[in-house]
């Protein structure tokens, strides 16, 4: 399967080096993820598209609702009217967006240059999270599922939900793809071995914050500070919403209760 891709040219704290979006050419050129709307990002949507066997941009999938990923939807309208924008709905956000969303289901088939691709629900990092699969070369698209070198946040105060992340994460590994393209950072060759990593980290995690709570490390912030060493002051927020995660986890499987903002064991 061909692809190409092009940056969104939005780095940041949360973001890195900035989003990667993925343009599948062919009969019916699609574009995985819309950007931010950054004015060099439409020019490299142009240019591939001139090098493609058809220059019309039939479809635009968004991953999931989050502003890095669909704020763009816009600007690409405006330059490609003709387009579809499509993504499973979230409707607490896709209301946000300058877009008629076209709603995609779990499962289903769509024309993608000149492949098929298959939608994928992965819920966790949003509920609305998909993956797009080319069965045919084994290759993945993940949005914001996993990054190499790094771990996703859950954000559990907006959307996020860990036990539904860590069964998307295995539901990826059934499917057995043998290359992963995500929304930020370099392509993925053994997805196996990172899912499972990533699987393993985070039962890590968990352990490190059951542990804390029982011997008194009892609030969201000091659990923060116990568990996550040298933290960058930015990224701080980000690990709250992760420790919350763990601990929505944990309240879920009564393995520990909140009572009046501080956590316990059961």
């Amino acid at each position: 399967m061909r692809y190409e891709l092009i940056h969104a040219h939005n780095p940041g704290p949360y973001t890195g080096a900035g989003n990667n979006t993925y343009l599948i050419p062919g009969r019916a050129p699609v574009l995985i993820d819309a950007g931010t709307g950054d004015s060099r990002h439409l020019a490299g949507v142009a240019a591939a598209l001139v090098q493609s066997p058809s220059t019309l941009l039939t479809r635009i999938l968004v991953t999931h609702g989050h502003v890095d990923h669909a704020s763009g939807i816009g600007a690409l309208l405006a330059k490609w009217p003709k387009a579809v924008a499509a993504k499973m709905p979230w409707p607490e956000r896709d209301d946000r967006y300058a877009a008629c969303w076209s709603a995609i289901v779990d499962g289903a088939l769509i024309a993608a240059g000149d492949t098929t691709l298959r939608a994928v629900h992965t819920p966790g990092h949003a509920p609305d999270h998909l993956c797009f699969f080319d069965e045919a070369s084994g290759i993945l698209f993940t949005g914001d599922l996993v990054v190499s070198g790094s771990t996703v946040i859950i954000p559990a105060s907006s959307g996020g939900d860990l036990v539904a992340y860590l069964a998307s994460l295995r539901r990826v590994l059934s499917l057995q793809p043998v290359r992963l393209l995500p929304a930020h950072g370099p392509a993925i060759d053994d997805p196996a071995a990172l899912v499972r990593q990533y699987l393993v980290h985070r039962q890590s995690r968990e352990d490190q914050i059951l542990a804390a709570i029982r011997v008194g490390v009892d609030t969201v912030d000091r659990l923060v500070s116990h568990v996550y060493e040298e933290l960058d002051e930015q990224l701080v927020s980000a690990a709250r919403e992760s420790v919350l995660a763990h601990l929505e986890k944990l309240r879920s499987e009564e393995r520990v209760r909140a009572e009046a903002n501080r956590w316990v064991s059961r």
